[in-house]
């Protein structure tokens, strides 16, 4: 009887060990794995490193930048020995935030950019948003925005707002240094 016991609380361990351990790649685990990938460039940026000019921001605005803590970048950077890795790169990527846990905020083209923006699937408030960007000729970036109880309605008109603000491009040279 003993042995049957502890058989059966083997068993359950090893199902749930199993069971817990899905085989979807996140989009974490992604960044994990190809921070360190050739043609791929990694970097952690606190939002205060930013130095934005927040002095035009409303008060919607203003609430939906405090509420985000830090931004993580992973980039690649696109050339024309490396264009079926990029296609198969950015398809990994798409496959991941097609996941229904990702909702959609909204999409736009910017220079032949294309963005997506994205953020996780919880009620009012979410900890993360995504941005993901792509242009045929440069290669394409992800940007997940983490922070705290930050709200998808606000983060839109912050969007929008931050494509006209007026921040120091030195904090992210190394970013831009490496698409050129």
């Amino acid at each position: 009887m003993k042995r049957t016991i502890n058989f059966l609380t083997i068993a359950l361990i090893t199902a749930v060990s199993f069971t817990s351990c899905g085989n979807d790649v996140s989009l974490q685990r992604y960044f994990v794995e190809h921070q360190e990938s050739k043609n791929f460039i990694s970097q952690d940026l606190p939002l205060s490193m930013l130095d934005i000019d927040k002095s035009n921001f409303s008060e919607a605005q203003e609430e939906a930048y405090n509420s985000v803590n830090k931004l993580n970048f992973l980039g690649y950077k696109f050339d024309e020995t490396n264009s079926q890795t990029f296609n198969a790169e950015v398809e990994k990527v798409k496959a991941i935030l097609s996941h229904s846990k990702y909702n959609d905020l909204m999409e736009f083209s910017d220079k032949g950019n294309k963005i997506s923006i994205k953020y996780l699937d919880e009620d009012d408030d979410t900890d993360e948003f995504i941005v993901f960007g792509s242009h045929k000729d440069m290669g394409f970036g992800i940007v997940r925005i983490l922070g705290d109880d930050m709200n998808p309605e606000k983060m839109v008109t912050l969007v929008e707002a931050m494509q006209h603000a007026n921040f120091e491009e030195g904090q992210i040279d190394p970013i831009i240094n490496f698409f050129k």
